[in-house]
């Protein structure tokens, strides 16, 4: 799964890097310890090119009825999307990039969970393939999303059965494009990154409290 990331790039850089339109509009303050339920950047396709926006993070479905099955749903599974109705009519329609710097996952041993942080060897912002819906309650809409999950990778088997979807750069188009997609098209996109292309390392369990913060968070152990 993906229960906690980071995002601490400059905005000009990921104005550059998904070649958002709306970047003059928009405030951003790093983040190294971000959460289910907050608010988070994500990248949508518009009329006049790439735009960024906050979406928050758990995505309520618009049927849904109570907003606490956001916390439920800050991920989603890559094999089962197009048998699941609350993802399946958003496949088409409402995909979305959600951008990161790292994100966090915790390994099961003998004197309990310990917390690693994996991100991109280059050391580049990347984006989460992300599924985003309307809800509506008391005239009030809210936007929110979740971040789609596969299997791991060489690289992360040892850490978590678990990863999300980090889409390549050719891939990110594509997942961008409001274009229909089919079952086959979805599953060559929703596939682990290359391991040789990422890097993992233990940190403190200073990152278990999601109140705590700072860059001290990726210091190695």
């Amino acid at each position: 799964m993906c229960g906690r990331y980071n995002l601490f790039s400059e905005l000009k850089t990921i104005a550059e890097r998904f070649q958002v339109m709306n970047s003059e509009v928009l405030e951003l303050v790093p983040r190294y310890n971000i959460a289910p339920g907050e608010d988070i950047m994500a990248v949508r396709c518009g009329e006049n090119g790439n735009y960024a926006s906050l979406l928050r993070w758990g995505l309520i479905p618009a049927w849904a009825k109570d907003s606490k099955i956001g916390y439920k749903m800050i991920n989603a599974r890559a094999e089962t999307l197009h048998e699941k109705s609350t993802f399946k009519r958003l496949l088409n329609r409402k995909r979305c990039l959600i951008v990161a710097d790292g994100f966090y996952e915790w390994k099961k041993e003998e004197k309990g969970k310990q917390p690693y942080h994996i991100h991109l060897k280059n050391q580049e912002p990347f984006g989460f393939a992300g599924l985003w819906d309307e809800w509506e309650h008391q005239g009030q809409i809210v936007q929110t999303c979740t971040i789609i999950t596969t299997q791991a990778n060489e690289l992360m088997k040892d850490i978590h059965h678990r990863m999300p979807v980090i889409l390549t750069r050719e891939s990110e188009e594509a997942w961008l494009d409001e274009a229909e997609l089919s079952v086959p098209e979805l599953n060559g996109l929703l596939v682990p990154y290359k391991p040789t292309e990422m890097l993992a390392y233990p940190i403190s369990t200073f990152v278990n409290n999601a109140r705590n913060e700072g860059k001290e968070i990726l210091n190695p152990l």
